[in-house]
């Protein structure tokens, strides 16, 4: 029996990593080892999102509500966050793949926050493949920062204006947001642009969540009708 593939990719796909601390505690590990799990399975759904015709990816690595978190994941979170930007221009399966990551970096530990600017200006140039990673982000937070700067430049409070000081003004706004581990809310993750998205979710973990699951929710997305709030015709992407 032939499988059945999506006839209708996303442009754009955000997923809210969720279940790395529970696979850990499953399997009878400390929860900063599913971090670890989680953060190798990275590259391969970014590869693999790539390969299905995705052009841009957003991710939500850590979230401004994370920092509540006890001090011994948080440390164990960072680490993981450095070693893997450490590595990410040396990393074959992404190169030529521009990297942005969204969310109020200052408060991140120094070599980091030097790391992820590092890694930003290499890849600028990039223009086909977009990978984008959420630390210390939050969907309200960002719709405050956006209007604050609208303010200061006395410009008039649109949805438009809005749109244009988000972080993701560059390369627009998710088709399809996928939701692992089982939680059905989007936390605080692209509230403004994720308005219109269709949203997918899985009891999947996210350290078990492959290639296979990604397709399960591409497949999803080809089967909906998109009206953006418009009776009628579908809204072609």
């Amino acid at each position: 029996m032939q499988k059945e593939v999506a006839s209708k990719i996303p442009k754009h796909v955000g997923i809210i990593m969720d279940g790395n601390g529970r696979w850990a505690t499953l399997n009878g590990k400390e929860r900063s080892f599913g971090h670890v799990v989680g953060s190798q399975n990275v590259d391969r759904i970014v590869t693999h999102a790539f390969k299905s015709g995705v052009t841009t990816l957003s991710l939500y690595a850590f979230s401004s509500e994370n920092w509540n978190r006890p001090k011994k994941e948080v440390d164990a979170l960072m680490d993981i966050l450095t070693a893997y930007f450490t590595n990410f221009l040396s990393n074959a399966d992404l190169k030529g793949v521009r990297l942005i990551v969204s969310g109020d970096l200052s408060v991140l530990p120094k070599q980091l926050k030097e790391i992820i600017y590092f890694n930003m200006q290499q890849t600028i140039s990039f223009k086909d493949k977009v990978l984008n990673i959420a630390i210390n982000y939050g969907g309200r937070q960002e719709i405050v920062y956006a209007v604050k700067n609208l303010i200061k430049e006395n410009r008039e409070i649109t949805t438009e204006n809005i749109s244009s000081f988000l972080y993701t003004a560059e390369f627009g706004e998710p088709d399809l947001i996928i939701r692992t581990g089982g939680e059905k809310r989007i936390s605080n993750f692209m509230l403004f642009q994720g308005a219109y998205s269709e949203l997918y979710f899985t009891d999947v973990l996210w350290p078990d969540f492959n290639g296979a699951e990604f397709d399960k929710a591409l497949l999803d997305y080809s089967k909906r009708k998109r009206r953006f709030g418009v009776l009628g015709e579908e809204n072609e992407n």
